[in-house]
């Protein structure tokens, strides 16, 4: 007899298995269709975004190679005009490449006697919170150089502060620019601190060593 009841237990069993599957069956398809659907979405995704990439590259490289092809004749028209072009790509660029094109944007304006027009993308690109945190310090950076002697000390030195961190690929830059600061506001002893330490680093580029050290020279006598 238990040999009954076991085989009419597994009938049972067997009977319920079918009736859940059948009831559910949809249900499972449904889901394994969205778990492929969002791998094939995921991929055209990354596909997608190299296309954009790859046709950003471009645009941006046909912007630039013709700003870079005219040289020292650009007049200032053009540069504004040169100026005009990369912000308007900027507007559908990934990222990158729109901080990239604001940033060259800047400098025209800079190098066409429109400083105002630079520094305010120069804030608008150090404020960017796109993922791309070089890009985003260097707008501080260059913000703060052109505003040192115009803009008030403690402004300038809270955009390089986080800048100096020796984790930052801008440190040597931004140490050498806080210590001028600090010779504007007479503050030698920190100047002569921060140049010694830019001096000190064997990472600083030697143009910019050569630099501190002609300034420290001066300090120093």
């Amino acid at each position: 007899m238990p040999d009954i009841f076991d085989e009419v237990a597994d009938d049972l069993r067997a009977d319920r298995t079918r009736q859940f599957l059948l009831r559910y069956a949809g249900a499972f398809v449904g889901a394994a269709l969205l778990v492929l659907a969002g791998v094939g979405g995921y991929k055209f995704w990354q596909w997608h975004r190299h296309q954009q990439a790859l046709h950003a590259a471009s645009l941006y490289l046909g912007l630039t190679d013709r700003i870079a092809a005219a040289g020292p004749a650009l007049t200032n028209q053009e540069r504004l005009t040169d100026a005009a072009d990369l912000l308007n790509f900027a507007k559908t660029a990934p990222a990158g490449y729109k901080l990239l094109a604001q940033l060259r944007a800047a400098g025209l304006y800079r190098d066409a006697g429109q400083l105002p027009k630079a520094q305010a993308l120069w804030l608008q690109i150090g404020a960017s919170a796109e993922g791309h945190p070089a890009l985003r310090d260097l707008g501080n950076l260059l913000w703060a150089q052109s505003a040192l002697g115009t803009a008030p000390a403690a402004q300038v030195s809270a955009k390089l502060k986080p800048l100096m961190d020796p984790n930052n690929p801008w440190h040597d830059i931004a140490q050498f620019d806080q210590a001028v600061l600090d010779l504007h506001q007479h503050q030698d002893a920190a100047a002569k601190s921060l140049l010694q330490r830019v001096t000190a680093d064997p990472a600083t580029p030697a143009g910019l060593r050569n630099l501190a050290q002609g300034v420290l020279s001066t300090v120093q006598s």
